[in-house]
């Protein structure tokens, strides 16, 4: 039988399992109950009342959070030109066009985010295979493709956050880290909330956003109070 550490007690002695707790509060208390030796992110998990089997009720975009997401990103765009340059003045990592295609396919892919212009999106679809499975494809809908790079380039890094709901109608989502005060991540959570409230499929029936929780790297999930939420 596995024994539960001391840490893991003293975490279950001060959480409600089956309380809703408002938002700050729960906020407040994953900060207390962060003690791992890095520091942790703060994620969101929210249940949707969609049917993911069905490719009309999918949800997927991104919302940039007004407090950030605590994260160093690195970006690469697919740009040349004029649009290459304001690409670089906009802080992006890495900036090519053919030559980013053959550092990609040589396995080169040390960026988290990678931005497209329109025009380089059949370039961008011989390297798919690679990108795809890891998440980087550039997409229209969550922004990444986009004729107005530096903009792209400026929420990538300033608290852009992408999701899509998974096999069960759960979005997942980091919204920034345990260092962050209370208040900033509840009002990322409620950005964050706004956003999938305007995506809700026409599709879909009954209550939208059903279930919020919170959680931290190494910590508990708590579920939030919908009421205690600007929404």
């Amino acid at each position: 039988m596995s024994r539960q550490s001391k840490r893991f007690k003293a975490i279950s002695e001060k959480v409600e399992h089956t309380r809703r707790y408002p938002a700050l509060d729960a906020f407040r208390l994953l900060k207390e109950c962060a003690t791992a030796r890095f520091p942790e992110s703060v994620d969101a998990s929210v249940r949707l009342g969609v049917d993911p089997r069905k490719s009309d009720q999918i949800v997927r975009g991104s919302s940039i959070l007004p407090n950030g997401t605590g994260r160093k990103i690195r970006v690469a765009v697919f740009a040349q030109g004029e649009q290459a340059q304001q690409a670089k003045e906009a802080g992006a990592e890495i900036v090519g066009y053919e030559d980013l295609l053959k550092r990609i396919q040589e396995g080169k892919l040390d960026f988290d985010t990678l931005i497209a212009t329109p025009e380089a999106m059949p370039l961008v679809g011989k390297c798919g295979q690679i990108i795809g499975p890891r998440g980087l494809m550039p997409n229209p809908k969550v922004g990444t493709v986009a004729s107005d790079v530096a903009k792209a380039v400026n929420n990538a890094k300033g608290g852009q956050v992408r999701y899509r709901t998974d096999k069960a109608g759960i979005i997942h989502c980091g919204i920034g880290k345990v260092s962050f005060e209370a208040q900033a991540l509840k009002e990322n959570l409620e950005t964050l909330l706004a956003d999938l409230a305007k995506l809700k499929p026409s599709a879909a029936k009954g209550s939208y956003l059903r279930k919020i929780a919170v959680s931290t790297t190494m910590g508990p999930g708590l579920t939030i109070e919908p009421g205690s939420l600007a929404l």
